[in-house]
């Protein structure tokens, strides 16, 4: 079942919203960075290394108990922007989230360099 229409699915029979706004701050699992809040939208993924961790099953709602790290994968062009992909290491569910104007530009570089396994 695409990755959208399952988020849909939990929204409906959980009665939440399909997004809620968490911008917290954290420190990364991988490179230890200390990651603030963005302030324009939801922080979801370490500017730095890249890595996401797998929380949610609808952004922002902290409902998933995986806890793998998601690891970035691909990038996608999305609308004027691009989407880092990630694969979950633990469960294998793959995510997707817009890059942020912090994130590493190198490492985005390295990204868009691997070809898309879609």
């Amino acid at each position: 079942m695409p990755l959208h229409i399952y988020c849909e699915e939990i929204a409906v029979n959980m009665k939440l919203p399909k997004f809620v706004m968490k911008d917290e701050a954290f420190v990364c699992e991988v490179c230890k960075t200390k990651v603030p809040p963005l302030k324009v939208t939801s922080r979801d993924h370490c500017p730095h290394c890249l890595y996401s961790k797998h929380v949610d099953n609808c952004p922002g709602d902290r409902q998933c108990n995986c806890n793998g790290l998601l690891k970035p994968v691909g990038l996608k062009k999305y609308k004027d922007t691009y989407k880092i992909i990630f694969k979950c290491q633990r469960c294998g569910v793959v995510k997707k989230n817009v890059i942020a104007a912090d994130d590493d530009i190198n490492k985005i570089i390295e990204l868009s360099s691997i070809p898309l396994q879609e």
